[in-house]
């Protein structure tokens, strides 16, 4: 049968049974409830003419109505599109005409972003708002309000093939440069059941999400619990809040969490040994390398727990390898989940011995089919049936992977993905600008913070303080520059290349 997420979402109903789900800023869900209103959305969304293999961004910070859209969306044969709040008009307009997305479903407080970001798309009809004060509108786009589409019948599920689209997430930028990470349902499926295989603890169905549903760990993390062998319920954070993120552990009596570094980091800034965390035992740590110092800091203050690290990417299906509960081993991102396969090659291709440094690649059931419209990228990133991660890292003798660096360029802040191209071409927009060079500086709290290094045009007089506040505006809130530098030159290499390395250098600490 095919491996399709609006069954698995069925099957999970029938198998679990009807039970407390999802909690939500203090009001609780059953499964059947959660299961009900997906049915019928669905048969909204189908009334407006969202047929199967449509594309459909779905633009909220967490909500029950993310899951309860996501499933709509696949029972109705769709193809999420998940975009994360913080996203500009500027990049929500490349991601809807790249996508060639029908309808966008977002919250009240994101319309405005939302009408701005789709001027000029030609594919875009409906703009769904999740809330209570929305007035419907003819458009174009036209505005429907959520709950009309809740009023809808139960819609029959449309089946899909497992190599049918059911998510097209993009991986980050403000331009043609971010791509569409096309995940099947089989992908999604596969790596659902494979990361729960890895790490499944009996007994622990108290389970707090503050991850974003929308970035592939959220997902993931979402898909997973799809594939439980017993009833549990998901206590549902809005956004990261570190001091309501630990009210709400003693509250329910949490038992296991997902988290990025950063998370864990702004944790550490909490009186945690006067919070009730007595119940929790496992954290699930990923997106970013976590500090062995981080989380032997955070063990000592939360005795009961044990963070465990893993490691993928939205192009596998954002799982690859985990450390198994009572099995982690420090400082590595674990092994293999089921059903995938790591190794480490060199730049020649050749499969290195144990402990030898080389780009991390993986195979898998979770691996995407592509990216979308980008053919020879994908033959390249998919070379030989693997996907070539850009890592680098090296395995044990027991097959334990260790990350040693990350990608030559890419910019990880608080867990999202920063590519400091773009920004440099926002910055290079300002008129005083002649040249603009984006690294990472190491930072305890995010992983990295954004610093730019800028030359100026003859007599320009543009201040740090000045450029930043451009970027702000043009920028997601996770990508702009926080420090500024302005230099006299900025170093290239001997091919012309900017040189990263020699800048990285002049950051303080270095």
């Amino acid at each position: 049968m095919p491996r399709n997420l609006a069954r698995l979402a069925e099957e999970t109903l029938a198998r679990l049974g009807d039970h407390p789900a999802l909690v939500f800023e203090g009001r609780t869900f059953t499964s059947t409830e959660l299961q009900v209103r997906a049915r019928r959305v669905a048969g909204g969304l189908s009334h407006l003419g969202v047929s199967p293999g449509d594309r459909v961004v779905v633009l909220m910070a967490n909500c029950p109505e993310v899951l309860i859209t996501y499933n709509a969306l696949w029972r109705a044969g769709a193809v999420i599109t998940p975009v994360v709040f913080l996203v500009t008009p500027a990049e929500l307009n490349h991601i809807l005409t790249d996508s060639g997305a029908v309808a966008v479903v977002c919250t009240e407080e994101l319309l405005g972003s939302v009408q701005r970001g789709s001027e000029g798309v030609t594919t875009l009809r409906h703009v769904v708002v999740v809330g209570e004060d929305v007035d419907a509108s003819t458009g174009p786009p036209a505005i429907s309000a959520y709950r009309d589409l809740e009023s809808s019948e139960e819609h029959a599920l449309v089946e899909r093939d497992d190599q049918d689209l059911a998510a097209l997430m993009y991986t980050g930028g403000t331009t043609g440069r971010a791509k569409g990470v096309a995940l099947t349902h089989a992908n999604l499926w596969s790596a659902g059941r494979s990361l729960w295989d890895a790490v499944e603890v009996p007994g622990l169905t108290r389970t707090l999400t503050p991850l974003p549903l929308s970035h592939a760990y959220g997902l993931i993390v979402a898909v997973t619990a799809m594939h439980a062998s017993e009833p549990g319920v998901a206590i549902i954070q809005r956004w990261f809040n570190p001091s309501d993120f630990l009210e709400l552990c003693a509250t329910h009596r949490v038992e296991r969490t997902a988290l990025v570094p950063s998370m864990i980091q702004m944790l550490l800034a909490q009186p945690l040994e006067e919070a009730d965390l007595s119940t929790l035992r496992v954290v699930g740590s990923g997106s970013a390398p976590l500090a062995m110092s981080v989380m032997q800091e955070f063990e000592r203050r939360v005795p009961t727990c044990e963070i465990l690290e893993g490691y993928g990417c939205t192009e596998t299906g954002a799982v690859a390898t985990a450390n198994a509960p009572g099995r982690r081993r420090a400082g590595s991102v674990g092994t293999a989940v089921p059903h995938y396969g790591v190794r480490i090659l060199d730049d020649a291709g050749t499969v290195l011995l144990t402990g030898e440094d080389g780009e991390v690649c993986v195979r898998g059931p979770g691996v995407m089919a592509g990216y979308w419209h980008a053919s020879e990228e994908t033959a390249m990133a998919l070379d030989g049936g693997w996907f070539h991660t850009g890592d680098i890292g090296h395995l044990d003798d027991d097959g334990y992977l260790y990350i040693v660096d990350r990608k030559k360029d890419l910019i990880l802040r608080g867990g999202f993905n920063v590519f400091p191209r773009d920004v440099e071409e926002v910055l290079l927009a300002h008129p005083d600008v002649s040249a603009a060079a984006v690294v990472g500086r190491p930072d305890p709290r995010l992983g990295e913070e954004v610093v730019a290094f800028i030359t100026l045009q003859p007599g320009a007089t543009a201040g740090p303080g000045e450029l930043v506040e451009f970027a702000k505006t043009r920028l997601a809130a996770n990508k702009y520059p926080r420090e500024v530098v302005i230099v006299d030159r900025i170093p290239l290499t001997s091919v012309g290349k900017l040189d990263r390395k020699a800048l990285r250098a002049r950051l303080p600490g270095s």
